[in-house]
């Protein structure tokens, strides 16, 4: 296994050195002016000039890039244009509680995924295996700002049994935490939940089909009993490869998840440094999640080729 992740690790890091360009340049290429802002709405040429010069946007764009290359590399994400707080600080703030609504949402995610593929692979009834596959469509169509909006209103307005949004700290109150935390992960769960059991689903049937499947049929081992204790663990390989990649939308869906509950993670912070044209705080977490997701992926892949020894036998 080893030897397979040293395989991978290069390509791996030079995806993540060619994703700088197009995170350093997304919002210098976007309309609207930091300097500007920072000026203010009644500020001369002169004076959005100086800051300019302040900021360093005076600069070529190929210094300014190589600059902040560098500092990347070494540790030093530079400070915001905002508020000149440490950019390393911002994002440490936020994202623990992101990756705890991310976790938790992953799994709720792996709880509803699991029964549903199963289910949806062990169904001989034809409206059973149409309810199941009507219930999948409904969790991944419906947009996630949709969904955080119905379940407010029906269990925060209407049943008035849990919070509307907004964040409590675990340390300071657990049960408190957990109900705070409960309706924004299972927003973000459903439409992952929903992907992993398609998925899971179609592993499944496709492992009925293997000549192994015939074989213990043959020797009178029940359908249930072959899909829980040979299919299952062969269907793992592919579900595992999508897993990592819900992981990394997961982290993209809190987005707009954090904003519908108010929860203060990285897609706020995201939100209001890109209003404010805060390049240094948008340009470490659009790296973050670049970085997460190719780890994700990576790790995904690895553990793919540990369950299937094919996988590595390909590479």
């Amino acid at each position: 296994m080893l030897r397979y992740l040293l395989r991978r690790l290069p390509s791996a890091l030079l995806v993540l050195l060619l994703a700088t360009v197009p995170v350093f340049l997304v919002l210098r290429l976007s309309p609207g002016d930091p300097a500007a802002t920072l000026a203010g709405p009644d500020a001369g040429p002169e004076a959005i000039d100086a800051a300019r010069a302040e900021l360093g946007l005076d600069r070529p764009l190929a210094a300014q890039y190589t600059d902040w290359l560098g500092g990347v590399l070494t540790g030093d994400l530079s400070t915001s244009f905002v508020n000149g707080a440490e950019v390393s600080e911002i994002v440490s703030r936020g994202v623990g509680n992101t990756g705890m609504l991310a976790m938790s949402a992953l799994l709720l995610a792996l709880l509803l995924a699991f029964p549903l593929g199963v289910a949806g692979a062990m169904a001989r009834s034809g409206w059973v295996r149409t309810l199941l596959a009507a219930v999948n469509v409904l969790m991944l169509a419906v947009p996630t700002y949709v969904t955080g909006v119905v379940l407010v209103l029906v269990f925060a307005v209407g049943l008035k049994v849990l919070p509307s949004g907004g964040y409590v700290s675990f340390f300071e109150d657990p049960v408190a935490g957990a109900q705070f935390l409960l309706l924004p992960s299972v927003c973000l769960a459903l439409p992952a939940a929903a992907v992993l059991a398609r998925f899971l689903t179609a592993a499944l049937q496709r492992s009925v089909r293997e000549e192994y499947w015939f074989a213990a049929r043959m020797r009178g081992l029940g359908r249930r009993r072959l899909l829980l204790r040979h299919g299952l663990p062969n269907s793992l390989g592919p579900v595992i490869t999508v897993l990592g990649i819900q992981i990394g939308h997961l982290l993209g869906g809190a987005v707009i998840v954090e904003g519908v509950f108010a929860w203060p993670g990285l897609g706020q912070a995201m939100v209001r440094a890109a209003e404010a044209r805060d390049y240094p705080v948008v340009q470490a977490l659009l790296l973050l999640a670049v970085a997460v997701f190719i780890v994700l992926q990576l790790l995904s892949d690895v553990l793919g080729a540990a369950v299937d020894p094919r996988v590595r036998e390909r590479t």
